[in-house]
């Protein structure tokens, strides 16, 4: 039909324009969040643009969601408002004959988010996951910024030193406090180098000092030395180990059945089943009266997203600590919105009223 096909023409240029905005706040929090990982060291500052492009795909569902929901409420509002909608009612049509035309638009939407949620969304963690662990199983030298304190990838160990050489295997002004066990040692040298012996790395100290601190009391030895030799080269994390739930795939969350794991699927499968029931929700919240205006609509419909989302990411909570059964929440929270949309939009759809009735029951009573 010409009204369905002008229906969906419009839901694509508005949902295109929320799509673009939303994806822009997203970038730019993205951004600043990744630079801020960057200043403390938990990511290389090269792979900036890489780890923000992973972010972004797992922002990715929860934002076209988002943009379909706002496209519906603010298409539908508009008709309302410019009395299409009266127009529609009076053909004969009601208002769940809107329900098939916008499926019809939102369904490759639908199995884009379904797609992002139960693949997409773990490859992306899996490789920033990646991306950090390589990042911090780097050399404790090439840890350190220049003129900076920066701990080792143990955390027993503080560097501090001035590099000046392009290959950074040398350094001046070199500092080193050291945590282990029940001695601290603090070493400081005018310079020194790195060099590999066997399978390990040293940064051999040129005139320096050495103070060596008991901890349990038994007192303070001061020495200085020409040339001095420590380890700088942790294992840090060992690879192939497995990472978290949010990094695994979806396949093997269902073969580990464990309360993180169920939960991790619990919350990628909701967030296809919600944008479903955002679509119907959508439908019947953006109902306007042309005489009242259509504000209060706009923040109902947003109350309601933020609503529902944060039941699912505290639903995701409880079935991790075993609070709530994984069959039993998705039906609950994912069954019982789409029963609560339906009866909402028969009841628009059939013009119910609760007066009608609560006024035959007072007659009957009489």
């Amino acid at each position: 039909m010409l009204f369905h096909s002008t229906v969906r023409k419009e839901l694509a240029r508005s949902f295109g324009a929320s799509l673009v905005v939303l994806v822009t706040i997203i970038v730019t929090m993205t951004l600043i969040r990744t630079l801020s990982m960057a200043s403390r060291g938990s990511v290389n500052p090269e792979e900036v643009m890489m780890v923000m492009g992973y972010t972004v795909l797992g922002y990715l569902p929860t934002v076209l969601t988002l943009s379909l929901f706002i496209a519906i409420v603010g298409t539908l509002s508009r008709m309302y408002r410019d009395s299409e909608m009266v127009i529609w009612f009076s053909a004969g049509r009601g208002l769940s004959a809107l329900v098939k035309p916008l499926f019809k638009f939102a369904w490759p939407v639908l199995v884009v988010i379904a797609l992002l949620a139960l693949v997409v969304w773990p490859w992306a963690n899996q490789q920033t996951q990646e991306l950090k662990e390589r990042y911090g199983r780097r050399g404790d030298l090439e840890r350190v910024a220049p003129g900076q304190f920066q701990e080792s990838a143990s955390g027993r160990r503080v560097f501090f030193l001035d590099k000046d050489t392009p290959d950074n295997k040398s350094g001046r002004n070199i500092f080193i406090s050291t945590m282990e066990r029940d001695r601290e040692t603090v070493t400081s040298a005018r310079s020194g180098h790195i060099e590999t012996i066997g399978d390990s790395q040293f940064l051999l100290l040129s005139n320096g000092q050495r103070l060596e601190q008991s901890l349990k009391g038994e007192g303070l030895r001061i020495s200085e030395f020409e040339q001095h030799g420590t380890r700088v080269k942790d294992e840090g994390i060992l690879p192939g180990s497995e990472g978290p739930s949010k990094a695994r795939s979806t396949l093997s969350l269902i073969f580990d059945w464990t309360p993180t794991n169920r939960a991790e699927l619990a919350w990628r499968l909701g967030l296809a089943l919600a944008a479903v029931n955002f679509v119907l929700l959508a439908v019947t919240v953006s109902s306007v009266n042309p005489r009242v205006g259509r504000s209060g609509n706009l923040v109902f419909a947003l109350f309601s997203f933020v609503v529902y989302f944060n039941l699912l990411n505290l639903g995701q909570s409880w079935i991790a600590r075993e609070v709530a059964g994984f069959f039993g929440f998705l039906l609950l929270l994912h069954g019982g919105t789409f029963l609560f949309a339906v009866l909402w939009l028969s009841k628009q759809h059939n013009n119910w009223s609760v007066a009608p009735v609560m006024r035959r029951l007072r007659e009957r009573k009489a």
